[in-house]
C-alpha cells in the first residue's frame, strides 16, 4: 500500500515541475521578444532622428546663406553694424546646421544627454518654454475651432446679441448695464 500512496505524490510533483519549466520557458520567450521589440524601436528612433536632423541641418544651412545675402545688402546700404550681427548669426546657424547634417542619431542623443547632465537648468528652462508655447498653441487653436463652430471667443459669460430695434439698443443701453 505504501507504493500506491507514493505514486500520486511523485506524479503531482513532476506535473508541478513541468508547469514551472513551461512557465519559465514562456517567460524567457516573452523577455526575448520584448528585447527584440525594444531594439527595433530604438533603431527606428535613431533613424528618424538621423533623417530629421539631416533635413533640419540642410534647412539651417540654407537659412545661413539667406542671412549672408541680407548682410551683403545691408553693407551696400552702409549699415555695417547690422550686417556684422547678421554675419555672426549666419555663422552660428551654419555651424549648427553642419553639426546636425554630419551627426548621426547616436551622437545627437549622447550630446543631448551630456548637456542635460551638465546644465540641468537649461533643460528645465527649455522644457518650460516649450510647455508655454504648447499651451499657447493649444489655446489659440481651440479658440479658432470654437469660433468656427459658431461660438464666440469672448468666453462663457457672453450675452446674446439683441435684435436691431429693441428697446435696449435704441436707448444705447445694450450690454453695459446702463439704466
Amino acid at each position: 500500500m505504501s507504493k500506491v500512496t507514493t505514486q500520486p505524490a511523485q506524479s503531482s510533483s513532476s506535473t508541478t515541475e513541468q508547469a514551472k519549466e513551461r512557465l519559465g520557458e514562456g517567460a524567457q520567450q516573452i523577455q526575448e521578444k520584448a528585447s527584440e521589440t525594444k531594439a527595433r524601436t530604438r533603431e527606428r528612433v535613431r533613424e528618424q532622428i538621423d533623417t530629421r536632423s539631416t533635413e533640419t541641418g540642410e534647412q539651417m544651412t540654407n537659412t545661413a546663406s539667406a542671412l549672408r545675402q541680407t548682410a551683403q545688402r545691408l553693407r551696400s546700404e552702409e549699415q555695417e553694424t547690422q550686417a556684422k550681427i547678421l554675419e555672426q548669426i549666419a555663422e552660428r546657424t551654419e555651424r549648427f546646421g553642419r553639426y546636425l547634417t554630419e551627426s548621426d542619431g547616436d551622437r545627437l542623443l549622447r550630446d543631448v544627454e551630456r548637456i542635460a547632465r551638465q546644465r540641468p537648468w537649461l533643460v528645465a528652462g527649455a522644457g518650460t518654454v516649450l510647455g508655454f508655447l504648447a499651451a499657447r498653441f493649444t489655446k489659440a487653436s481651440s479658440s479658432r475651432r470654437y469660433e468656427e463652430n459658431g461660438g464666440s471667443s469672448s468666453g462663457m459669460h457672453s450675452t446674446p446679441a439683441l435684435p436691431r430695434g429693441s428697446a435696449a439698443t435704441e436707448r444705447g443701453g445694450g450690454d453695459r448695464g446702463d439704466i
